[in-house]
């Protein structure tokens, strides 16, 4: 098989988000574990409607994140924690999709304070199953995130660079598993 398509989503459009630094570093790691055509979806960079409706062509935005997340064999959700679940953005992009992440597996970077982020990894595990896509169990997570970079944006403890290749192992693993089954019979929710 060629190389695993991995779509990065940073899931915050805050201002003064910490998303992107750790989404950088995770997006390093994932292109230096190599086999990953990895694409990075920056939600707050896409403009994507609250609301929908249905007998209305979709907005030009939703057509084409919907054939970013349709060309990812995995994704991995960047997520900060906000009061004690994830951002309302990132529940509108999942949202909006349906197909699109069925029978894919679902791997999560968290941050945040005390909690790391893992109050929101663990409600979106609830959110992807009701999808028919397939959570890792092995996640990232930064407790005080803002304590764990340096300046240039590197984290002070490397650790995490060996849970960030754990996470990529059973994720790949999956991913060539559900693209092997998809291919061999179409999934049907």
């Amino acid at each position: 098989m060629s190389a695993l398509s991995l779509a990065v989503i940073i899931g915050t459009n805050r201002e003064g988000r910490f998303g992107p630094i750790v989404g950088d570093w995770f997006t390093e790691q994932a292109r230096e574990f190599g086999g990953l055509d990895v694409d990075v979806i920056d939600l707050a960079e896409i403009d994507l409607p609250t609301v929908i409706d249905f007998g209305v062509e979709p907005a030009p935005e939703v057509v084409e994140l919907a054939g970013r997340l349709a060309a990812a064999d995995a994704y991995v959700v960047v997520t900060p924690e906000y009061n004690h679940s994830f951002p309302a953005v990132l529940k509108n992009a999942i949202d909006l999709y349906r197909e699109e992440w069925q029978a894919k597996p679902v791997g999560f970077v968290s941050y945040g304070g005390m909690g790391g982020g893992l109050r929101a990894v663990e409600q979106l595990r609830l959110v992807f199953a009701e999808l028919h896509a397939t959570t890792v169990r092995d996640t990232v997570s930064f407790h005080n995130a803002w304590e764990r970079f340096d300046e240039t944006g590197a984290p002070i403890d490397e650790s995490c660079n060996s849970a960030a290749k754990d996470m990529l192992d059973q994720l790949t693993w999956w991913a060539r598993a559900l693209h092997a089954a998809r291919a061999a019979e179409p999934y049907a929710a």
